[in-house]
Order: C-alpha cells, then sequence, then structure tokens
C-alpha cells in the first residue's frame, strides 16, 4: 500500500520561508537564522515542492511574496508565534521578569504604546520597561536588552532585524481637507499649512527635502509649526493644524482609525533605511527577551505592506 504523504513538512523549512519573507531577501534569512544563503534557498524550494506551488518570485536577487506565500506567511506566523512563546514561557515559568526595551521617542509613543496593551494581557508574568529616547547612545546602553532605531541594517557589535521599511507621505485630519481640498495636489502643498520637525539627525527627512524630491519648489513654503520631536507633529496634524510628512507604520493606525487621511492618496517617498530591532551580538538571549523579540517580529511579520517605488537615497 502506498504511504501517504505527511501534510506538515520539517519545521525548518517553515523557518526558513518565514525568514525570507520578513526579511525580503536569502541573504538576510540566513544572517537572522545563522545559516548559509544556500541552505536557506533549498529549504524555501524543498518548502514550495512540498506543497507544490511558488511562494516568491524571484528576478535575480530580488525576491518578492507571491499570493500564495502571503498567504501562507499570514496563516502560519501565529502558530509560530504560540509555539515560540510556549517554548520560552516553559524556560520562564511563572517567576515574574522584565525586559528592557528602546526605542526612538515616535516608535515607543506610536507604534509600541497603542500594542503593549495586548502584550499584557497575553504576559502577565513579563513586564517590558520601556524607554523612550531620540539619542542611540541611550538606546544601545549596556542596561537595554532590545532596542529599535532607524537606520540601513548597520551596527557593529549588534544583530539587526528588520521591522518595517521608511514610507513617508502627507497626512491631515479629515476636516483640514474638507476645508483645504486643493491639498489632493501636490503642486498645492508649498502653499498650505505644513507641520515640521526639526531633528538632530541630518539625515531625517522634512519637508525641504521631502518636496524637493518630489520636484516642487521648497525653497518657500509655509511651515505654520516646528517642533522638535515627531510625536507632536502628528498630534498637530490629527488636531487639524496643518499637514504633516507621516512614517508609514507609525501612523498606521491613525489612518485605521480615521484621524488621519493621505490628502495625495498613494504618493509617498519610499528610502534606503529602515527600524530594525537590536540585540546585543555577544550577550546571551535570555528567554524572556526572546519572548519580546518573537513578539516585536510576529507584528512585523503582520505589518502592511507599501508598494515598492524608487527608492531615494535619503
Amino acid at each position: 500500500m502506498q504511504k501517504k504523504k505527511n501534510p506538515l513538512p520539517p519545521l525548518d523549512y517553515i523557518l526558513a520561508f518565514e525568514a525570507t519573507a520578513n526579511c525580503e531577501s536569502f541573504v538576510g534569512a540566513s544572517k537572522l537564522l545563522n545559516i548559509s544563503e544556500t541552505a536557506i534557498s533549498r529549504k524555501v524550494k524543498l518548502l514550495e515542492l512540498h506543497y507544490n506551488t511558488s511562494f516568491f518570485l524571484r528576478r535575480h536577487k530580488l525576491i518578492k511574496l507571491t499570493s500564495q506565500g502571503q498567504s501562507f506567511l499570514d496563516k502560519v506566523s501565529p502558530a509560530l508565534e504560540i509555539l515560540r512563546d510556549v517554548s520560552a514561557q516553559t524556560i520562564v515559568g511563572e517567576e515574574d521578569q522584565s525586559v528592557t526595551l528602546a526605542a526612538t521617542n515616535s516608535v515607543a509613543s506610536l507604534w509600541l504604546m497603542p500594542k503593549l496593551r495586548i502584550f499584557n494581557r497575553a504576559h502577565k508574568h513579563l513586564k517590558i520597561m520601556l524607554v523612550a529616547s531620540d539619542s542611540d547612545e541611550e538606546c544601545l546602553a549596556e542596561t537595554v536588552d532590545l532596542s529599535i532605531l532607524r537606520g540601513d541594517g548597520n551596527w557593529p557589535g549588534y544583530q539587526a532585524k528588520l521591522l518595517f521599511g521608511e514610507t513617508i507621505f502627507p497626512v491631515c485630519s479629515p476636516d483640514f481637507l474638507k476645508a483645504n481640498p486643493q491639498a489632493s495636489k501636490i503642486s498645492n502643498l508649498n502653499k498650505l499649512a505644513l507641520i515640521d520637525v526639526s531633528s538632530n539627525h541630518s539625515e531625517w527627512m522634512n519637508w525641504a527635502t521631502w518636496l524637493s524630491h518630489k520636484q516642487v519648489s521648497s525653497t518657500k513654503y509655509h511651515q505654520v509649526a516646528l517642533f522638535n520631536t515627531y510625536p507632536l507633529s502628528i498630534q498637530a496634524a490629527v488636531d487639524g493644524l496643518g499637514i504633516a510628512l507621516g512614517w508609514g507604520h507609525l501612523v498606521d493606525h491613525l489612518l485605521e482609525e480615521g484621524k488621519l487621511v493621505r490628502p495625495l492618496g498613494s504618493i509617498d517617498i519610499r528610502t534606503k533605511h529602515g527600524y530594525y530591532l537590536l540585540s546585543p551580538e555577544k550577550s546571551f538571549t535570555v528567554p524572556a527577551s526572546q519572548i519580546v523579540e518573537n513578539w516585536l517580529l510576529s507584528i512585523s511579520a503582520k505589518r502592511k505592506r507599501y508598494r515598492d517605488l524608487k527608492v531615494t537615497n535619503q
């Protein structure tokens, strides 16, 4: 009698697939799982053969999820998260634990805070000590277990795992757009009330650089307000003061709630930077930190996928 095929593929095939999907490259996946790029590619191919389908479109060194691949990722990610958490919690036990997580002010207030309640409900014996700072030095202090920083993925001495890329677009309140319908045309933006942010990081995009990239005159534009922290600029936009620059993923929940809208629709700028989860390379990863790391990566796996537009050097 013919042996029935096992419906479950080896777990390492699925882990290789998940890492490749999240990193959007075999190279990134190999660094994440600490195995060779060839091994990653082979495991993904064997997984595709197991299901007799293609999970990725391969074009030279660029890979992109197919619709079947995205559907599979959406279904297996929650299961893998549960498996990781059960494993880590079995090691941690019932004793209360804490993990120090550092992030920029914008990530801490706009991306993490709306999600912490969900984490706390699922992990009653694990507390996240959140440190919010725009100083890289403070975020990478020895007392910090995990950090979330913006950059190109290169931090010597740290493992860097991409959480989401940097996509930037104008946002304003629905009432502001209703009162200023001309905001839906990009050539009118420099004449409208624009909310800006000052930053010590020269590579941080402001209205002058955003307009310049879109070939709109930025020599003179109506700067209605200038804030020293990004969350204040977003709150000002929610309150109807003017148009701010919205960072994809940081303002997604405000767009979903209808507190902000995108007056230009899908027009945006994708830079070469992103937001990365960092952990010291030489430190021993304790189970509590692993739980938080797995949770953050699972959120990343479910993130909105913005269109692949022209990438800038910004």
